[in-house]
């Protein structure tokens, strides 16, 4: 007889295993499955300080480690494989990946979301040399320094907030000539002494010697090139969700993110979106965490209805 999992999670970051890790502990079948390593995005991150319990902060790989160990203590099985299609209309639900074909009473999607990039060459070779794309992760880094903002919309108005009480100076770089964030963003950015406008302007080379020195704009509307010295660059124009494999199959707002409130319930009954790939305000790794632990008692739950 083939084996249905209580819960299958699609996703190893740090909202994956903490739903493994509860849905373990409440006595679930629990399989975890990955396609790369333990962490997700948070992997890619060298230092983490706003992650509780680690006075000294932690590596964002170590920590996936650690997450996945401690799922794995309590029985939750880790497979490593791609999922290629789903089915999640039905009671059991279907998961085919590159290693084969999983059934599970639940899902959980914790495919995550990544920043969009500026496109600029030798960008990715400047991530965590100067170039970050998270103020509230790595802002405390620049400290009394000169940083450049790439980006308009809410997310880029709040990250200017966050640099403005850390940085020196925040030059604020957008296509536009006014922000696309709302209107309460606008007032506190405006008497911010430290926070410029480069407006109608584009960021076209990245300027390094190892690290990031400083950044060239292009004026969108008159040509005029000019060269901005900085200590760092944010990038904040946006973020990709991974949900490619569930469109169609679950609801989608208009970015694109699974539509999920903080229940972490997904349009489809016992199939739940946890993490940076859910409809929220913030993305941090313990706001993941937390819908980790919520979509596990949500999904105990739902399989009570089942017996």
């Amino acid at each position: 007889m083939e084996r249905i999992y209580d819960m299958i999670i699609i996703g190893g970051g740090p909202g994956g295993y903490s739903a493994a890790l509860y849905a373990a502990r409440a006595g679930m079948d629990t399989l975890v499955l990955e396609k790369l390593s333990a962490g997700g995005q948070m992997a890619l991150t060298e230092q983490i300080d706003n992650y509780p319990g680690f006075e000294e902060g932690i590596d964002g790989f170590t920590l996936g480690e650690k997450m996945q160990r401690g799922a794995e203590r309590f029985g939750v099985q880790t497979e490593l494989a791609e999922v290629l299609s789903l089915k999640l209309d039905e009671a059991v639900k279907t998961v085919e990946t590159s290693e084969g074909t999983f059934l599970g009473k639940t899902v959980v999607l914790a495919t995550g979301a990544s920043p969009r990039e500026l496109g600029v060459e030798g960008e990715k070779s400047l991530i965590g040399r100067g170039l970050n794309y998270c103020a509230a992760c790595d802002g405390m880094f620049f400290k009394g320094k000169t940083v450049v903002l790439v980006g308009g919309g809410n997310s880029a108005a709040a990250d200017a907030m966050i640099l403005s009480r850390i940085c020196e100076k925040v030059i604020l770089v957008h296509r536009r000539d006014t922000l696309r964030a709302t209107k309460i963003y606008h007032d506190p950015l405006m008497k911010a002494e430290n926070v410029e406008f480069r407006w109608n302007n584009v960021v076209t080379e990245l300027l390094a010697e190892g690290k990031v020195t400083g950044v060239r704009l292009k004026n969108v509307q008159t040509g005029e090139e000019t060269t901005v010295p900085c200590d760092g660059i944010f990038v904040s124009v946006g973020r990709k969700p991974a949900t490619e494999l569930v469109k169609g199959l679950v609801e989608l707002d208009e970015g694109g993110y699974i539509v999920a409130d903080e229940s972490t319930r997904t349009s489809l009954p016992g199939v739940f979106a946890v993490g940076d790939v859910r409809t929220k305000v913030l993305r941090q790794v313990v706001t993941a965490v937390a819908d980790g632990a919520v979509a596990s008692h949500y999904a105990e739950e739902y399989l009570a209805t089942l017996e």
